[in-house]
């Protein structure tokens, strides 16, 4: 057995790393960085993005000079040769994510719109059919504001804001409520629907389309590349090229 670590009066052999990094929950995030290392260790920067890279993380550590950076590293049992890739990593994740998706962006956010679309809308709900038609038309013929009977009526935290909800991404509400609101107009009022234990008085009161703006790109790069690193694990802990239940002796 090999002794890799020692804390206190326990010594840590080699053939202890993996079951403990299981023990503790953290051998996945140990795959997941290695998943990632192997795919994006080869990417190339430029100097200028290096430049940038170092300029950030100084930035972000407050570090003001070399004794300063001395010191980060020592407390971190580091050396200076890995600062280089601690510092440029972030950029290679990055260019690896507009590398392998960036082109495909478009169409994976055309299959996404529909979750990504935002609504305002507002809910009443309550147990008794009879007094949700009543309320509905109430709401229908303009006899008493719909805000006024959500605060009134409804049993759901809604009721501290009139009934008011969002705006939200339809992929938040449940399905169903999700669907009657894609289909309704701004200003629709549905009739009471049952959902569960609850009758919905529903009126769509906004409808927000998503835009591919930089924000919702980073996003959908970055769903995109946690789905891949997830498979990569699974297919390497499957097909045995990562085992998580052996470990190296010697």
């Amino acid at each position: 057995m090999t002794a890799v670590l020692q804390i206190g009066d326990r010594t840590i052999n080699l053939d202890e790393i993996v079951p403990l990094l299981k023990q503790y929950g953290m051998l996945p995030q140990l795959l997941k960085e290695i998943v990632i290392d192997n795919s994006t260790a080869s990417i190339p920067l430029t100097e200028e993005e290096v430049q940038n890279a170092y300029k950030q993380f100084y930035q972000q550590q407050q570090l003001a000079d070399e004794q300063q950076l001395q010191a980060w590293l020592q407390s971190r049992s580091l050396e200076r040769e890995q600062l280089d890739y601690l510092v440029t990593r972030a950029v290679r994740v990055e260019k690896f994510k507009q590398d392998t998706w960036g082109s495909k962006l478009e169409s994976y956010f055309l299959q996404r719109k529909e979750k990504l679309d935002k609504v305002m809308y507002s809910l009443i709900r309550i147990n008794d059919i009879a007094i949700a038609q009543e309320l509905y038309f109430r709401v229908q013929e303009d006899e008493q504001p719909f805000a006024e009977l959500a605060r009134e009526y409804s049993k759901g935290p809604e009721a501290q804001t009139g009934g008011l909800i969002g705006p939200v991404e339809l992929g938040v509400p449940h399905p169903v409520l999700a669907k009657m609101l894609l289909k309704a107009q701004p200003g629709q009022v549905l009739p009471p629907t049952r959902l569960g234990d609850w009758i919905l008085i529903v009126r769509l009161d906004n409808f927000i389309p998503a835009q591919l703006d930089a924000a919702t790109q980073q996003r959908l790069l970055n769903e995109q590349f946690e789905a891949w690193v997830q498979a990569e694990i699974s297919s390497a802990l499957k097909d045995g090229k990562l085992s998580a239940d052996n470990s190296t002796q010697s």
